[in-house]
């Protein structure tokens, strides 16, 4: 094995290890509630999925013996067609069953009988006698023969020997009836032009060859080769029908003429052949007188030529000294008796009737499958009996319709058969062509077929849907009912006889086929509901057999309704604009809402509410109820039913699917089916349900947590198992709320309410968990100490809070609540809408608000556990900095070990609060640290050692040019730190820019206004005292005796400069002073950056010790121009003069705590003497 594979097989073995330890992770939890979330969720929908898959595929044919006990079922009639059809396949392949013995003679004679109504003698003679003479030829009847047609007519009327002779013979010497040759002639085309125009003048004469003189003329057509007559003849015949022929002869006919009227023809001539043709017309007319016909060509005809059923055919016309061809000529030709007509007709029709029923019993051919081929010699002694007895097409139709019709009850025919006879008699019977008594003779064989055809559609569940001879059956069978709806129905036929159609109801009123149809559709569909229920009968009496019987029988149903939706609605809408599916389905939905309402109903009634106890004190609780009821305490749950199963969801999924296809096939008026508001049934066990689920939540969000090791779940991510896991519940809430589809806007509201509600609760829930879990993880302890370090528990901890915080958002959306408050806008009001849509927005923030502190409260939390080590390593930074160049290391090395695991592990943002957080606790330490030093005398040294560390801190940890701390504690303390940090010299300069930067502000001067110029001249500092406005009055006059002197700060930088004064300006509140003084700078005192020019000004007071003070200005180096330029020519400078009056400054405070310090007490001591009134006091 190489190194390679080695490898390979090491990380399959490790990547299936993984797989088998998140495989027992998953199992324990879910131990927890017995998988209830999973099942409810995933799983349901995967059952669902399964389900409709199953509904999607069309059942099977119904099985015989489930046919059998489905029709004693429904009544007589139909047990009557179980008897008579004992097969009803679809092949067409299948026989009649064979009996154990063959009915006899005497039997067989009565059907015969019954068949005819009348002396059979008399019909079996007149068959004989037509039969040997036989007219006609080129017939069946000549193939045949006549002695195969006399033993078939013998066998097929069950007539013996004897009697047959008897009969034969009397046949052989009756006298034979007149015969008539019927000759319609239709039309000519390609006639030879026989007039000088180039046309001809045709009509035709035709007769007999025994009779000649005997002839028939049609009229004549006018100028055209290609004439259309349609005129009919009939021309007796003789006795020798096969020697003789007909003759037709083509005419052209030329009128009687004078000369004067055949010479305008002049300009119709057509061509040299048309003149030479007028012009021999015109001679012969001048010296006869006269012209007769022109024969245009002839045709002749054998009788014996022309079969016996008629013909239709085109004859050439040929002429004696012409060898080609002079046109052609259509004949229809067929022979006739001068028998009545009404005789005739039913005479045929028993003779049909006892050759159809003895070509059934003897080919016994499949129901539905003889399409009207009959043998030959049954189709040669059909043919000449219409022939003989002069039936036309439309008599010959009407009794095929009345005979098959009779027959199908007892031997179903091809439907296709009668579609074919409807498509002859429709038109006939629409135009009013048919008597009135073979109108009604057609509807009683329509009264007779309909049975058969209902039947079919009703019994359609008998076939193999799909199957290509079901569907054109059914296709046959629509058609003939489409075909009868739209004839007039006479007034006196009672097209649907109770007695034949027992499932019909009692309407008031004549139903039509459409009607019936309608009834026979729903009929079927009410039988199959019937047979589902008998046959899937419930198992025990238990919730869930109930439950799992009427999701079946919904299963069962849809499976039915798909079948049509696949095969049979296209056809039924097709043929008759028939919605198909439709009916069907606003039968089942009804049956199936009466049979699941109240058993729904019942079942959630009896489902346990949690109860909660009063005044409970365990954090653990749950909303105890719907729209906003809210329980107190903790539920009790140790006698509750907890474990709800899925049975009652499935259910309410498939009614959902069930439904679904409602609103497809009716779009418009779905609303008002029964099963359209299924959903309120269902309301109590899903309250129920998110009552279980959420105290379930906070049962596995609890397992989840002990059993998390917080350790990622994987390279990629940063948060541990428990994370994952509580959001799994969340999505198999979602999928679970996903499925049901609430429909109702408001129950929709009040459960994703309640919904958000728990979720939050869940949320807040987990990282309370999770604090718990990781507070007791990080301590250290040795010999020398205790501290704590960050570990990668807590930074797993902090994420996966954050982790299911984030969840909340794109949870909400995925349960669809902008689509609820849409709808609430449309069913209510946008006013409400808004409201409901704020209250849940408040929710769900007040929710992310909540974890989000709870992230806070756990970052603040470890930050704390840190700073008891920063503060001892921050106290011996301050005392030993110069001293031991480790001091500020420990400190350094312990926060970047700790910060450097918290930027490891947490997400960037919680990593940026957590930094926050470091230095706000930082400047609270230090806060605290400074207030307790000061208490205990620790000289500048140690406050500058302190904020040099803090400067480190800062330079280590801000290195990304951002603002160095956003925490204003920290800033506080640091200026803290800088000022105790500083010597008493700088304290009071510090003093002094404070007072600088107050006067900045002042916006009206109270102790006056002094006016000044200065510059800058090279290292020399030019000063010009102008004046001074309304300086206080100090003097009891109300007057003033002013003078100003001028210092420059800090006073150490200046100690050799010489502090300028002016003179004293007695009795004066505007005093003029108009002085310059120039003083010398050194380049150092030049540079320094913070210097400031003090201008005090005083009252001289002749008698006391000292004078008085009334006010001070500054004047900063920066707002000094550095120019060569005449002062004169610079703007002035008019600067408010105050007083210090407030004792809160920060380092007038710090000066105050250096009690030891004499500078600092003599400074303090002369602004005291400032102070317009005694108001310093001791800081101490």
């Amino acid at each position: 094995m190489d190194e390679e594979s080695m490898w390979k097989g090491f990380y399959d073995k490790l990547q299936q290890q993984k797989s088998v330890d998140e495989q027992v992770h998953e199992s324990k939890i879910q131990e927890v509630d017995d998988s209830f979330f999973e099942k409810f969720g995933s799983i349901l929908k995967q059952a669902s999925q399964r389900a409709a898959l199953e509904e999607s595929t069309p059942l099977a044919p119904l099985k015989e013996i489930e046919e059998d006990d489905n029709e004693q079922k429904i009544g007589a009639e139909l047990r009557s067609e179980l008897r008579t059809v004992t097969r009803d396949t679809d092949s067409g392949n299948e026989t009649l069953l064979d009996t154990d013995s063959e009915p006899d003679e005497h039997d067989k004679i009565g059907r015969i009988i019954e068949a005819v109504g009348w002396n059979i003698d008399e019909l079996y003679l007149e068959i004989l006698y037509e039969i040997l003479h036989n007219v006609g030829g080129c017939d069946v009847g000549c193939e045949v023969g006549q002695h195969a047609m006399l033993s078939y007519v013998q066998e097929a009327f069950k007539i013996g020997n004897d009697k047959h002779t008897q009969l034969l013979t009397k046949a052989e010497a009756k006298e034979p009836p007149e015969l008539m040759l019927n000759v319609e002639v239709v039309e000519a085309k390609d006639l030879v032009p026989k007039d000088p125009n180039g046309l001809s003048d045709p009509f035709v004469t035709i007769y007999l060859m025994s009779n000649s003189s005997h002839r028939y003329n049609t009229s004549v057509k006018s100028g055209t080769l290609n004439p259309v007559w349609e005129e009919h003849f009939s021309l007796p015949m003789s006795g020798t029908v096969n020697e003789d022929s007909l003759c037709l002869e083509v005419w052209d006919f030329d009128p009687a003429e004078t000369v004067k009227e055949k010479m305008t023809k002049i300009f119709d001539v057509k061509g040299v052949k048309g003149l030479r043709k007028l012009v021999k017309e015109i001679a012969i007319t001048a010296s006869t007188g006269k012209h007769d016909n022109e024969l245009i060509g002839t045709s002749n005809i054998p009788l014996k030529s022309i079969p016996a059923g008629g013909m239709a055919m085109w004859f050439s016309l040929s002429k004696k000294s012409k060898l080609r061809r002079q046109g052609v000529v259509k004949v229809r030709l067929n022979f006739s008796s001068e028998k009545n007509n009404q005789v005739a007709a039913q005479e045929h029709r028993h003779l049909l009737r006892i050759v159809l029923l003895h070509e059934l019993e003897n080919s016994k051919v499949a129901p539905y499958w003889w399409c009207g081929n009959f043998s030959a010699p049954a189709e040669a002694i059909l043919t000449q009996h219409v022939a003989q007895s002069g039936l036309s097409q439309l008599d010959n139709s009407l009794v095929q319709w009345s005979v098959y019709c009779a027959v199908t009850p007892d031997h179903p025919l091809s439907f296709n058969l009668f579609n074919t006879l409807l498509d002859k008699l429709t038109k006939p019977l629409q135009s009013s062509l048919v008597i009135e008594e073979d109108v009604k003779l057609f509807w009683d064989g329509a009264r007779k077929l309909l049975p058969t055809c209902y039947s079919h559609i009703r019994k359609l569940r008998k076939k193999t849907a799909g199957d290509k001879t079901v569907m054109k059956t059914l296709r046959e069978v629509l058609k003939i009912l489409y075909k009868l709806s739209i004839l007039d129905v006479p007034e006196c036929i009672d097209l649907f006889p109770k007695t034949s159609y027992g499932w019909l109801r009692d309407d008031a009123g004549k139903l039509n086929v459409y009607e019936v149809l309608n009834q026979a559709v729903i009929q079927g569909a009410s039988d199959w509901f019937v047979h589902i229920l008998d046959n899937n009968e419930c198992k025990d009496n238990t919730e869930e057999s109930r439950l799992q019987h009427l999701i079946r029988v919904i299963q069962l149903v849809r499976s039915d309704l798909q079948r049509a939706v696949e095969y049979y609605d296209r056809v039924f809408i097709e043929v008759m604009s028939f919605p198909y599916t439709k009916a069907l389905y606003g039968l089942y939905e009804s049956k199936i809402a009466s049979l699941v309402e109240p058993e729904v109903i019942e079942v959630c009634k009896c489902l346990k509410r949690l109860q909660y106890n009063e005044g409970s004190t365990t954090t653990v609780h749950l909303a105890g109820g719907i729209a906003g009821v809210t329980g107190l305490g903790a539920p009790e749950v140790a006698n509750e039913p907890l474990s709800m199963g899925t049975t009652l969801f499935e259910l309410y999924l498939a009614l959902q699917r069930f439904l679904l296809l409602g609103q497809g096939l009716n779009e418009t008026e779905w609303s008002s089916y029964a099963i359209s508001k299924f959903h309120g049934w269902f309301f109590g066990g899903v309250a129920q349900w998110l009552d279980i689920a959420a105290f379930k939540a906070l049962t596995r969000i609890e397992k989840a947590v002990d059993l998390d090791n917080l350790v990622p779940v994987d390279t990629n991510v940063k948060y541990s198992s428990s994370g994952v896991d509580t959001l799994a519940i969340f999505y198999q809430i979602k999928i679970f709320w996903q499925q049901l589809a609430w429909p109702d806007v408001e129950g929709c509201y009040t459960f994703v309410a309640k919904i958000i509600d728990d979720i939050c609760r869940c949320c807040v829930f987990y990282s309370d968990k999770m604090a718990n879990r990781v507070d007791s993880v990080g301590t250290v302890t040795t010999v020398y100490e205790e501290r704590f370090e960050v570990t990668t528990e807590w930074c797993v901890a902090i994420n996966n809070i954050d982790y299911v915080r984030q969840s909340l958002e794109p949870f909400v959306e995925e349960l669809g609540m902008d689509d609820i408050i849409q709808k609430m806008c449309e069913a209510r009001s946008p006013i409400e809408a808004q409201r409901c849509k704020e209250t849940l927005q408040n929710v769900i923030a007040n929710a992310i608000d909540t974890v989000k502190n709870k992230i806070v409260d756990l970052l603040e939390v470890m930050i704390k556990k840190m700073m008891p080590s920063i503060t001892r390593f921050l106290v011996e930074g301050a005392e030993l900095l110069h001293q031991d160049c480790s001091s500020m290391d420990r400190v350094m090395r312990y926060l970047e070990a700790n910060l450097d695991t918290l930027y490891q592990h947490l997400n960037n943002e919680n990593f940026s609060r957590t930094l926050d957080i470091v230095w706000e606790q930082l400047g609270e330490v230090l806060y605290e640290l400074i207030q307790a030093n000061l208490e205990k005398r620790r000289p500048p040294s140690f406050f500058s050692n302190l904020h040099e560390c803090l400067k480190i801190m800062i330079r280590s940890f801000r290195q990304d040019n951002k603002e160095m701390y956003s925490s204003d504690t920290l800033k506080r303390v640091e200026y803290l730190l800088k000022l105790h940090g500083m010597e008493t010299r700088e304290l009071i300069h510090e003093y002094h820019l404070g007072r600088w930067q107050e006067q900045q502000s002042i916006v009206e001067p109270k102790m006056g206004i002094l006016t000044v110029r200065a510059q800058f001249i090279d290292d020399n500092l030019k000063i010009e005292v102008m004046n001074a406005r309304n300086l206080v009055a100090t003097d009891s006059n109300g007057l003033c005796d002013s003078y100003v002197r001028v210092a420059l700060l800090p006073e150490d930088s200046f100690a050799n400069v010489v502090k300028p004064k002016t003179q004293t300006h007695s009795k004066n509140l505007f005093p003029l002073y108009d002085e310059m003084f120039l003083i010398p700078l050194s380049p150092e005192q030049r540079g320094i950056a913070d210097g400031l020019l003090h201008f005090v000004v005083k009252d001289k007071d002749m008698f006391s010790v000292s004078n008085t003070f009334v006010g001070e200005a500054y004047l900063h180096f920066s707002e000094i121009p550095d120019t060569p330029a005449p002062i004169g020519s610079l703007p002035q400078q008019h600067l408010p003069l105050s007083k210090p009056n407030t004792v809160d400054g920060d380092a007038i405070k710090a000066l105050d705590s250096r009690q030891g310090d004499r500078q600092a007490r003599d400074f303090i001591k002369k602004q005291r003497q400032k102070m317009p009134s005694k108001q310093f006091f001791s800081l101490g």
